[in-house]
């Protein structure tokens, strides 16, 4: 690994720049203070564990110093959660770890209410999920993000069962339960998917969270979500659009993310068959750096990032991309190390005693959930890393 497994001494008081006194007011580049450092655990008060607040958002200023991203990972459960945190702790990197409403849920357990409005059990899943990462990710001796993934309007009872504990764990230790949460808002009307980016943003604000929001829609299916069938006009946000956003949010704080469409789709699709455009970002940086005074003011995100061409990631990281989503494909990964270990051990899985030893000899060995589950865990960790690689990860 290219990092070392602890942070070199101390921790310190992280330095992060404030938001500008408008939000187009000329001010120093936030990436300087981060160009010279050789090892994210150069950030000021870096830490093993899960890390929040400005000291989060400076691992993402990191990031984009370095012109690299860091994958976030839909989790459904414990053991996919140890399938990332163990990749991520082989090369060195910080972990990135979401739950999705439907994820969430089924972390909590399926068998529980989930109620249309009130969403308690992907409430209760997702503060779960983070709570278990809490406690373990300081094992693995590297940073870890958590974060809540898509929030449509209709699901925005889960995004404030979050917020709710995220302030009940600030009061009792001072920072949030989570790192940072996404609003996905964009079938909403712009100003109104803005109007309440902004709304939340200014309670989120006072607990030091990062927020992650989407203009222009993300086509296929997510989670339960189908927007295969968007208009092509809304798969590819404009220099107006962003713009929109900057001047909302950053007199708030200029810890806010933006996934910005360029065409993106969730799932794997044929190379050919999907245009990303991802040029749109640079675009859009270009349009906005000269006002603020500094070059690439986004930070922005790449959705559906599974089955993307490399050609398109790297376009996505020169423009100011920090994090990008990955699911089908460790949802993929998953299966195939329990479909490997099927059919090499498919003679010792037909029943509990009976296998090409014998008629007698018996098979838990094979059938022992912690023997599949484990190879699931480690194709998925296998598959985790090339992500890291793919976004040019520093170790990687």
């Amino acid at each position: 690994a290219a990092h070392p497994s602890k942070p070199p001494g101390p921790s310190t008081a992280c330095l992060i720049r404030s938001p500008p006194e408008h939000p187009t007011a000329a001010m120093a580049d936030p990436r300087v203070q981060f160009k010279d450092m050789k090892t994210y655990w150069e950030i000021p008060g870096m830490k093993a564990g899960v890390i929040t607040g400005k000291l989060a958002w400076s691992l993402l200023q990191y990031c984009k110093a370095k012109n690299f991203a860091l994958p976030a990972f839909n989790c459904t459960s414990t053991s996919t959660c140890n399938s990332v945190l163990e990749a991520a702790a082989k090369i060195g990197m910080p972990a990135y770890i979401q739950f999705s409403e439907g994820g969430s849920c089924f972390f909590a357990g399926k068998g529980l209410p989930n109620d249309k409005g009130k969403l308690q059990a992907s409430i209760l899943g997702a503060c779960a999920g983070a709570q278990y990462v809490r406690h373990v990710a300081g094992a693995y001796g590297i940073p870890v993000l958590t974060h809540s993934d898509h929030c449509a309007k209709k699901l925005l009872p889960w995004f404030d069962g979050m917020l709710e504990a995220d302030e009940a764990f600030f009061k009792q230790h001072g920072e949030p339960l989570f790192s940072s949460h996404m609003l996905d808002l964009s079938e909403e009307p712009h100003d109104e998917n803005v109007g309440i980016c902004e709304t939340y943003f200014k309670r989120m604000v006072k607990m030091d969270l990062i927020l992650e929001m989407e203009i222009g829609i993300t086509g296929g299916v997510e989670d339960g979500v189908d927007n295969s069938g968007a208009a092509k006009d809304k798969m590819y946000s404009t220099k107006d659009d962003v713009e929109l956003v900057w001047n909302k949010l950053s007199p708030i704080s200029p810890m806010f993310t933006i996934a910005a469409a360029f065409g993106n789709v969730h799932g794997v699709y044929k190379p050919g068959n999907v245009k990303l455009r991802p040029e749109l970002l640079t675009s859009f940086q270009a349009y906005l750096g000269p006002k603020v005074g500094y070059e690439k003011p986004f930070f922005f995100v790449f959705h559906g990032g599974s089955g993307s061409e490399k050609e398109h990631i790297h376009t996505a990281l020169d423009a100011g991309v920090v994090k990008m989503n990955v699911d089908t494909d460790t949802q993929w990964a998953y299966w195939e190390g329990l479909l490997k270990f099927y059919k090499d051990k498919e003679g010792y899985l037909q029943g509990q005693i009976g296998n090409p030893e014998g008629e007698d000899k018996p098979n838990k060995n094979y059938y022992d959930p912690r023997k599949w589950v484990r190879c699931s865990e480690e194709t998925m960790r296998d598959r985790v890393i090339v992500a890291y690689k793919d976004l040019k990860a520093p170790g990687a």
